[in-house]
């Protein structure tokens, strides 16, 4: 989709891009630059963190940046503008944006294609609302000038990043007015758009706050207070001169709570929705088997040795990994996916092998494409590229795209096996529990293995009880025995 648009022959405007395959949305993490820096084509202006990863934007042109249309933390719809640059710099005074009028609290609107709706001036945010043709009433006994200015100044600084103004005094003949909850007049609650989104963060209705800023505005405390629990003592409000820092949003929690509050969104967000989606539309069916690894893990030590295998990381998970592309050759159907629409079963006739990977940003499932193509130096590279991208936080969202199966290693966490929920859209996904040195039957004599426990999870619609067991047993036996990888492959 187009990224940007002109509004003039001077100023440029680059919207949120589509990251990934049909993503809504995207946060803002961070910026790489503010207004007055020069930015060249190609220069990554921010990162941003999708419900997949997290991706570092380039701008499509040279300039100077004019305006960053939203703070860090903000979760921002695709098409909507992020920046405007300054393409023809020194030709005439930059117009400053303008402030939001004090009847309508700034909201972030929808990208529009260049020009203003007619009626409305650019504003930090969007446009602002329409011109009309009637003058609202100003509230009895108070100056509507003085309040708006206000407001306005309120929502420039708090997009700006900078501290409020403080508030100058009111006319004497201004009585003041009531902090009280619900929205002034009958209106809608006034609110800045980061207490806004804080708001709807941790739940709160605004309408139930009590604001406690000038003019009946609610502030980020008034949110904190409204969502600490009912034991907690109320405590009053600084002053505008005296304000406390600001909690943050990631976590909510005072010294004395009993609970912390964490905003679900990004990648958390998205694998909520992905596991509850899966696991209450595919019928999981989940099946067991422990083996002797012995001569896997001597397989693993002499492949560490070999010179063909200098230079990438060799690991149990390598072995388990090329098992599951043989086991899958050998019984190809369980390499499938359902069409619900279609009503059809999908054979896919390559396997893009997929890795789940715990990060910092939470669990994802990268993929290795056409992993059965790849010899086994091959695939020992794209292992490690894989998780050392992962790590790192810059798996893009094209190579968690695609899967057809999965392997998720429970054992690095000292977890002996699980029943593991399906990665949406693919048929099997295969735990590794953790390698034990057990006692073992081995040529009629107790002896000590190494032993694991395998399972694996399948789609029933697809996947029969008799397929599921035979991909299982190819991948112990393959285990058990790791000859078998020249004698089935």
């Amino acid at each position: 989709m187009t990224t940007m648009t002109e509004t003039s022959a001077r100023f440029r405007e680059f919207k949120m891009p589509d990251v990934g395959e049909g993503l809504t949305e995207a946060e803002i993490l961070k910026w790489f630059v503010q207004p007055g820096d020069t930015v060249t084509d190609g220069q990554v202006v921010c990162e941003v963190e999708t419900a997949k990863a997290a991706v570092e934007l380039p701008i499509p042109f040279d300039g100077v940046v004019h305006e960053l249309r939203f703070p860090e933390g903000t979760t921002v719809d695709v098409g909507q503008v992020i920046i405007a640059i300054d393409v023809a710099p020194g030709s005439g005074d930059a117009p400053a944006p303008a402030a939001a009028p004090a009847q309508e609290p700034v909201e972030p609107a929808d990208a529009g294609d260049g020009d203003a709706p007619k009626g409305r001036t650019p504003v930090l945010v969007g446009y602002g609302v329409a011109e009309s043709s009637t003058k609202r009433r100003p509230r009895k006994g108070v100056s509507a000038a003085p309040e708006a200015a206000a407001v306005a100044a309120a929502v420039q600084a708090e997009l700006n990043g900078q501290a409020a103004p403080a508030a100058s005094p009111a006319p004497a003949s201004a009585p003041a007015v009531p902090a009280q909850a619900g929205a002034p007049d009958g209106g809608r609650p006034l609110a800045k758009p980061p207490v806004r989104k804080l708001a709807k963060d941790l739940g709160i209705d605004l309408a139930t706050v009590v604001p406690t800023g000038r003019d009946g505005v609610i502030t980020r405390e008034d949110v904190h207070a409204a969502a600490a629990p009912a034991a907690t003592a109320p405590v009053a409000a600084p002053a505008p001169s005296q304000a406390a820092p600001e909690a943050p949003e990631a976590a909510v929690a005072s010294g004395s709570a009993r609970e912390t509050r964490i905003p679900v969104k990004g990648v958390r967000k998205a694998i909520a929705q992905a596991m509850v989606g899966s696991a209450f539309t595919a019928p999981h069916v989940t099946e067991f088997v422990t083996v002797d690894v012995t001569r896997t893990m001597k397989l693993v030590a002499e492949l560490k040795e070999d010179k063909e295998m200098a230079g990438v990381r060799v690991n149990p998970l390598l072995i388990i990994a090329k098992a599951l592309l043989v086991a899958i050759k050998r019984n190809p159907e369980v390499n499938a996916a359902w069409d619900e629409a279609n009503q059809e079963i999908v054979q896919k006739h390559y396997v893009n092998l997929g890795i789940a990977a715990a990060t910092p940003r939470g669990l994802i499932v990268p993929n290795i494409k056409d992993a059965h193509d790849k010899t086994l130096p091959q695939l020992a590279a794209a292992l490690g590229e894989l998780v050392t991208t992962a790590r790192d936080g810059k798996t893009s969202p094209a190579t968690m795209a695609g899967g057809t199966v999965t392997i998720t290693n429970v054992g690095v966490f000292g977890v002996d096996t699980g029943t593991p929920i399906l990665n949406p859209g693919e048929s099997a996904i295969l735990a590794v529990g953790a390698i034990k040195l057990q006692p073992w039957v081995h040529k009629g004599k107790v002896k000590p293995r190494q032993v694991t426990t395998l399972a694996l999870s399948f789609d029933h619609r697809l996947v029969d009880g008799e397929l599921g067991s035979k991909v299982l047993a190819d991948v112990a036996a393959i285990l058990e025995q790791p000859k078998r990888l020249i004698t089935w492959a």
